[in-house]
Order: structure tokens, then sequence, then C-alpha cells
């Protein structure tokens, strides 16, 4: 069974985002609508001394703010933030803000202002019915008082959303996009009703409400397509135990808070019950759901001395554990903060949605001036020359263009992890779109990576204890096979101190009798025409004496269909492996590649790498060897295994876990369909803009038809980047 993600690997992975001299805070921001506001939020942050990086999720309404190690306040922060006009605090890991009660006040006033929409539309229809029948004017001024008793207190509740947050924008000094709808929405209901107090035909009470009510429908939908497209990072960490059975030292037990754990605690975890933190296992036996992390559907047998993590579940048996961490800092809580920080890096597309946001900003303003001034010149008066100024700053507020890639990227991240794959790389779904040749290292890649020792009754005691000495440094999965193959003898594989890896050749170490090596043949010294007889290790003894350690490794269930799939779908497809040529021949012949090289170093593979991209090729490299990380970074995509070394993993692109090759393929047709939905949602915001913003400047789009517009757009790129989550993805191009 493939191993899944160590704790240790995945904060190694995590640590590329945050190094230990800085911290992560994460902070709810309200009152973020569209791009200006982030670019707002992420211009305030990063101007806060000690603020190192400030990324926002729109999608979310979350700021992650990396700051120095020490002497960055989150009041500072918050103030801040404050001082441009939003409210903001922090997000404690593993809770989920309260977004019931703001939902709820939402619909409040939604159901407010149509009430109010409807009855005074109803008003509005018997006016201007009357008006063509001669309706006596004492009535029309009632029906005119009456819809103005209707929309004044209507409006005031109603419109708070946006009263708020327009009054926060301007005690800044600030403008937001809700200055335009505030003032939009305050002087139609203010003309309307000045109109009526001169008994005045031009009341627009039934405009002002309506307006209100299409924003206010717009706002709600957005918000809760945005809390459907919200972080699966998220997500995982509402799948942890809420509290932990602690067991006391006079053997008394007590329910305590997860977050209150500390290592060193033994905790009990009955049969059904979530495991809380990271443990290690000190009584009992159980088999543990781990397909949360794993993706695997087989539970593990875990006995004394194993390792369970956080969020599993103990299917059978009752354990009592030692905790290894506290609840922050489990496998579960990193592998959460990894994909955070992959769905919140910025991509081509996202930098490139950024760029158009942020020259489009001071156009919209210039655009609005001009429209208003332009209405004026032609001699309309200032009263409709304002109503189109206002429809055109509505109309142009830069939502959906904002929300195009990034609600992709969150859609796509979730689908991902679903199938066991963890993104780690922003952009590397984009560069993996545009893939169009595959290269499989073979060890550990298109094989499981668990090969056994073959000729282990050719060799003796005393040389294979020495062989495990050296290779217990490593977890390279010829070092781990002869490990397991000490200690399946009974052999104690005492680690040799100062072992040197070589990335890929192998591991020496210089003793008092001289040096002793274990690795490929070259390495060792041996002759390749003794060498090439399949996958084999050499120990080089300082005698001067060499043995080899011939192993099998089966391929992967499913390697054989996913290299054939991958070839009729027109990719190039090619092994290049450091194993010898029998090896990697009779791999490939399985498999069904055509084109394979064995025996390569580190060098080989980024020269074959380069060869490629000399004749235009985008390469996918999938590896997971030591000697496989520079082809990783070389590649113009990059995947690996969990089972992976380190070093490849902090250098792949996205990682994929379970015992199967599927992923290769599903991390391809997520990459093609966030592309295709990234595109998509890019042509609905330059078309919306395309067809409204003119309607907007002569006059033919009111401000009721620009709030409708604005929302319905929005809407519409959530929408689309939501199908990437449960849509059949179809067959690889």
């Amino acid at each position: 069974m493939a191993e899944t993600l160590t704790a240790t690997t995945v904060r190694e992975l995590a640590g590329e985002a945050v190094s230990s001299d800085t911290r992560v805070l994460t902070l709810v921001v309200e009152g973020m609508h569209c791009g200006n506001c982030m670019r707002k939020v992420e211009r305030t942050l990063q101007a806060v001394p000690g603020v190192v990086a400030a990324r926002v999720n729109l999608s979310n309404g979350r700021a992650h703010v990396t700051t120095a190690s020490t002497g960055v306040e989150l009041d500072t922060l918050v103030e801040a933030l404050c001082g441009v006009g939003f409210k903001s605090y922090e997000l404690v890991e593993g809770t989920v803000p309260a977004h019931a009660a703001h939902d709820a006040a939402y619909l409040r006033r939604l159901g407010v202002a149509g009430f109010a929409a409807s009855n005074i539309m109803l008003m509005s229809v018997a006016v201007w019915a009357g008006i063509a029948g001669d309706m006596d004017a004492s009535l029309k001024t009632l029906f005119h008082w009456l819809s103005a008793l209707v929309a004044i207190p209507a409006v005031a509740y109603a419109g708070q959303p946006f009263f708020q947050s327009a009054a926060r924008a301007l005690r800044a000094r600030q403008l937001n996009m809700d200055v335009p709808i505030s003032l939009g929405v305050t002087l139609a209901t203010g003309m309307s009703l000045y109109q009526t107090m001169r008994g005045s035909d031009q009341v627009y009470f039934d405009a002002a409400v309506s307006l209100l009510f299409f924003l206010l429908i717009g706002r709600y939908l957005d918000m809760a397509m945005r809390s459907r497209a919200s972080s699966a990072a998220q997500n995982l960490l509402g799948l942890r135990a809420a509290a932990a059975t602690v067991v006391l030292p006079d053997g008394t037990t007590q329910r305590l808070p997860t977050r209150d754990v500390v290592p060193g605690m033994r905790i009990l975890v009955a049969a059904g019950e979530r495991i809380p933190v990271d443990a290690r296992v000190r009584s009992g036996t159980a088999d543990v759901d781990e397909s949360l992390i794993t993706g695997e559907s087989r539970p593990r047998h875990v006995e004394v001395g194993d390792t369970v993590y956080s969020g599993t579940i103990s299917v059978t048996g009752t354990l009592e554990t030692e905790a290894l961490a506290r609840e922050e800092n489990t496998l579960l809580a990193d592998i959460s903060r990894l994909m955070g920080a992959a769905e919140q890096a910025r991509g081509r597309y996202v930098r490139l949605a950024d760029r158009a946001a942020q020259l489009y900003a001071p156009a919209v303003h210039l655009l609005g001036l001009g429209t208003f001034i332009g209405w004026m010149l032609l001699g309309h008066g200032w009263e409709p020359a304002l109503t189109a100024a206002v429809a055109v700053l509505i109309i142009t507020c830069p939502c959906a263009l904002a929300l195009a890639v990034p609600a992709v990227q969150v859609a796509a991240s979730g689908r991902l992890f679903r199938s066991g794959i963890i993104l780690k790389a922003a952009d590397g779904l984009e560069r993996m779109a545009e893939v169009d040749t595959i290269i499989f290292d073979k060890t550990g890649t298109l094989t499981l990576g668990e090969p056994r020792l073959e000729n282990g009754a050719n060799i003796d005691d005393a040389t294979l204890g020495r062989a495990a000495g050296l290779a217990i440094a490593s977890r390279h999965p010829y070092a781990r096979a002869v490990v397991a193959a000490a200690k399946a003898r009974g052999l104690a594989a005492a680690p040799v101190p100062d072992v040197a890896e070589v990335a890929g050749a192998g591991l020496r170490h210089v003793g008092i009798a001289g040096e002793a090596r274990l690795g490929s043949a070259s390495f060792c010294g041996v002759s390749e025409s003794i060498a090439d007889s399949g996958s084999t290790l050499w120990l080089h003894t300082p005698d001067g004496r060499a043995t080899a350690f011939h192993f099998t490794d089966p391929l992967r269930e499913d390697a054989a269909s996913v290299v054939i799939r991958l070839s009729n779908a027109g990719f190039h497809v090619e092994i290049l492996s450091g194993d010898g040529r029998a090896a990697v021949a009779e791999a490939a012949g399985a498999a069904g590649a055509a084109i394979w090289h064995a025996g390569l170093k580190p060098a080989d593979k980024i020269a074959r790498i380069d060869q490629l991209k000399a004749e235009g090729r985008k390469v996918l490299m999938v590896g997971d060897g030591l000697n496989d990380a520079p082809a990783l970074a070389a590649g113009h995509a990059s995947l690996s295994p969990a089972t992976a070394v380190d070093i490849s993993q902090t250098a792949a692109d996205a990682v994929f876990q379970g015992e199967r090759l599927a992923p290769v393929i599903d991390v391809l047709l997520v990459a093609h369909g966030a592309r295709r939905r990234a595109l998509e949602n890019f042509g609905i915001a330059i078309g919306y803009n395309f067809i409204f913003v003119p309607l907007a400047v002569i006059g033919l789009a009111t401000p009721l038809i620009a709030a409708i517009a604005m929302s319905a757009s929005s809407i519409a790129v959530t929408a689309n980047a939501l199908r990437l989550s449960r849509q059949h993805l179809g067959r690889l191009a």
C-alpha cells in the first residue's frame, strides 16, 4: 500500500510559503465586493511596517498576511483596514466565520425590499394607468405619498449594507463601488420626495426600491455561490474532531476541546471516533479509515508504535494513543495550509485579471465623470446627467473580472483534492493545460515504488547488514527494500553515522577502514558490462568487494491503461530512468511505452527535457526519486506521487496520493477544464462590459438595469466556475 504524505514532508512543503522567521495571520475582511476592494485591502496591509506579504481571496473574504516573526500586532492590521473602510478580525484556525447571521440579515433586507417594491409598483401602475384615464390629481398625489411612506423606511433599512460600506469608505477618504450605488439610491429617493411635494409626475420611488431589491438579490446569490466555492482546505479542517478523551494520570478520563491537547497527553479513541490529533499508538489495535488523507478506501491496520493522524477514524477497536502534536501542527492542518497557499497564490491568469482590473478602475471613474459632463454639455440638465453617470458607475463595477479566475482556481483545487491530488503551485494547472509531452520516471512512478530484494538468498548476513546500515539513511525505494529485507531476516539495521547521499548516485560513508558506497554501478566503480543486469544496487566495501542487490518492482495496476490513454489522446510519452536497460525495457514493454531511455543520470534527464523543449514541446515530468528533482524543476510542469522523497515533492507542482497512476489523467483533465472555465469567464466579463457600458453611457441602461446586469455578471462567472466542481470533463483531447 502506498504511503501517504508524512507530516515532515508536508511541513517542508508548506514551509515554501512561510519561512521559519515569519508567521501568517488569517483575517476575515468584511465588505469586499469587487477587485478594487481586494487590491485596496492588499495595498493597505502591505504598507504596514513588518508585513512581508498580503494576499486576499475575494471568494471567501479572507486576507492571509505574512509578517515578521515579531513586531506586528493583530490590532495594527485591524486598525489599518478600518482606516480604509473595512472591518476585519482574526480567523482562528479551524473555526468558520459565522456567516449564518450575516446571511439571515441579508435575507430580511431582501424581503423588505421585495415587499416594498411590489407594493410601490402596484401603486405606480395605478397612477400611470390613471394618468392615461385622467385620474383625479388629488388621488394621484395620495398614491405618491403612500409610495413615499413605503419607500423611505424600506430604503433606510434595506440599503444599510450599501450605506454603511459607503460611509466607511468616505470616512477613510476612499471610494468603493457602494458609494455610487448609495448615491444613486439616495438621489432617486430624495428627488422623488421633492417631486411629490411639488405635485410633479416625475416620481421614481419604484425605481429606487427595485434597484435595492435587485442589488440585494445579486449580493446574496453572489455570497451563496462564493460560499459553495469556499476553500477545500477550510472544509478539510472542518472534519477535525472537536473534542478528545484525555486519560489523566490517575486513570480517569476527561473530555477536552481538541485545541487544549498538548504533546504527551494520553488520548483514548473509541471505535467510530475521529482521532483528534496526530498520535502514536500506546496500546490496542484497530483498522483506521485514512481515506480523508490518502484517498484509499481500504482501512489501515495499526498497532502499538504506529502513527495515526488527526481527522482519521478508528473503524474497529479502541486505541490508547500519545499525542505528538497540537491541533494546529497536525498533518491535516499542514495539508490545509499547503492547499491554502496554492489557492491564495497568484497564477498567470489571476495576475492578468488583476492588471486588467487595475487599469479598469480609474477608467471607470473617468468614464462616469465624462458621461455626466457630456450629458450636461448636451443640455439635458443635471438630473438625467447624474442618473446616466450613476448607471455607468454601477454597471462597470469589475466584480465579474475580479472573480473570473479565483473562483475557477478554488473550484479546481477542491476537485483535485477530492481525487487525492494536492495542488502546490497556483499556475501549475495553467502550465499543465499546455503540455503535449509526458515523461515518466520508472521506479516509484510507473511502478509502486515498493521493490523487493530478489537475490537476498545469495547475500550473507554481514553484507546485508552493512548495506542496511547505509540504506537506512535514504528514502529511496531500493534503500528501503534493503532495510526491509534485513529486518525480515532478523538483522539489526543500525544506522551508520555521517552517511552522505549523492543525488542520482547513491550513499557514501568514509570510516576508519576506508570508504563504503551503496548505489549505482558507476558510483560504485562497477563496469557497465557487468552492471546492466536489471534493477540493481551495488555495495562497494573498503576491501574492494562489490555485491549486487537485484530488485523486482511491479507496475502500478493501471500504469499500462494510463500510458495507452495518454498516447491515444495525442501526448508524446517517454520513460526516462536511471535503472538498467533490462529493467527499463521490461517496464516500458509492460506499460506500452514505445520510447524509453535507461541508465540516465540527473544531467542526462535534464538534457533530454531540454532537447524536447528545443523541439517546441511542453513537458510534464512525473517522477519521485532524488535524481528526479532537477528534472521536475526543468519540466514545463511537474507531478509527484506522495511516496516521493521530500526534495522531489518540493520541486513538483502537484502531489498525488494512492497506488494508482490515474491522477495523472485527472490532473490533466481538470487543468484543461479550468483553462476553459477561466477563458469563458473572461469572455463573460468582457462581453458584459462591451454590451452594457455603451448602453449606460447613452442613457438606455437606467440604474435599475445597471444593478441587474452587474449582479447577473458576477453570478454568471461564479456559477460557471462552480461547474468545474462536479461537471463530467470528458476525455483528453
